[in-house]
């Protein structure tokens, strides 16, 4: 599409730099859950309630912030709220669903500071499959407007979806897996636009079956190397992969289990270790499991009083969240780099909002 000029009025609140710079603090606005929110603090202290947020989400949910901490614009992957919390000008019809794990992810356009892509994935392996919607931030007086909408990649896919910037410093790949397959896909995003044709890589576990075993999250470490994957129900178990930045290829897929009903998964700081939540069949028991990737230990780091617990989200804080069903309180990881590291359930307070299964989905960005 054709690049647009960042309006004057825009500098002060929107100044966003592209490429490497990219990545201060555009993570530390997070919404989610029944109109929950938290804010981290520029001194890397422990995040503050927010209770501004319009969006209910019982899954995934995606906020873009400008490198001041700005909020820009959040979405479940259905709607798409301007950063008044008003739903954006044709921002009533992503073909998301809130109900799907990671139901939505931005990504800025290398080559504009000023244009994002929304990219949604559907729920349960349905034919909405992976899709993406274009947002120019110039339009409805800054406010934003989404300007295409739902331009198809592939389908169908499971419910994950995740992104870690090239290793060029400029591009970003955005990766999702492919439905009753064993094959990632990964798309590039360039100054060009999103590249239509993905990298296709055929490694690890069929994703298949009923359309709940689409269920369960897809991360990258945080340098970028690592992609792990909770496969949910029928499979039980931990993925963890190589990823190539240069390429887009996943390989070397190492396997983790049994854990019944995985969900979340994220990597430590360091990227030694992965944690899991798991829920029990039928949700009859929700543990946090840390894995160290070097030994392939696993162990119990935490239980928590909810019947469900979900997504795992690391903070600018280093702590890893976690999502608790319908509670008051998201669950926190510390010291997650050590194999001492503590669970604690009422880890932080939502101000009286309620969490639900998701956590916000950010671009991994590699220092």
């Amino acid at each position: 599409m054709k690049r647009l000029s960042i309006l004057p009025l825009l500098l002060p609140a929107l100044l966003l730099l592209s490429g490497a710079a990219f990545a201060q603090r555009e993570q530390s606005v997070w919404l989610f859950g029944q109109q929950a929110g938290l804010q981290f603090p520029a001194d890397g202290g422990a995040p503050t309630p927010l209770l501004t947020s319009k969006m209910t989400t019982y899954e995934g949910a995606a906020v873009a912030s400008n490198q001041q901490g700005q909020l820009l614009f959040y979405t479940n992957g259905e709607a798409v709220f301007n950063r008044q919390h008003q739903v954006m000008p044709n921002g009533r019809k992503l073909m998301g669903s809130n109900s799907s794990t990671q139901s939505a992810l931005i990504v800025p356009d290398p080559g504009s500071g000023n244009v994002f892509y929304i990219f949604t994935v559907g729920a349960q392996g349905g034919p909405n499959g992976l899709r993406y919607s274009t947002l120019d931030m110039t339009r409805d007086q800054g406010l934003g407007d989404v300007v295409r909408l739902n331009a198809l990649l592939v389908s169908p896919v499971a419910e994950k979806l995740a992104a870690v910037r090239h290793q060029n410093g400029r591009d970003v790949w955005v990766v999702a897996h492919r439905w009753n397959s064993n094959a990632f896909v990964s798309f590039l995003v360039t100054a060009d636009g999103v590249q239509s044709k993905p990298v296709m890589s055929n490694v690890g576990s069929m994703h298949a079956g009923p359309g709940r075993n689409a269920i369960g999250a897809l991360k990258f470490s945080p340098d970028g190397s690592k992609l792990a994957l909770a496969l949910w129900r029928e499979a039980n178990k931990y993925e963890v992969f190589d990823f190539d930045r240069t390429t887009g290829k996943v390989g070397n897929p190492r396997s983790f289990g049994p854990y019944p009903e995985a969900y979340g998964v994220e990597f430590s700081p360091d990227g030694s270790k992965l944690y899991g939540s798991s829920n029990g069949e039928g949700g009859g028991e929700a543990q946090i499991y840390q894995i160290d990737l070097k030994t392939g230990k696993s162990a119990v780091v935490g239980k928590s009083a909810n019947r469900k617990v979900g997504s795992l989200q690391r903070g600018p804080d280093g702590n890893i969240y976690v999502a608790r069903e319908d509670n008051q309180y998201l669950g926190l990881i510390q010291n997650p780099n050590s194999a001492e590291a503590k669970y604690i359930d009422d880890g932080i307070k939502l101000g009286g909002r309620r969490s639900k299964l998701g956590l916000p989905n950010f671009i991994t960005e590699p220092k």
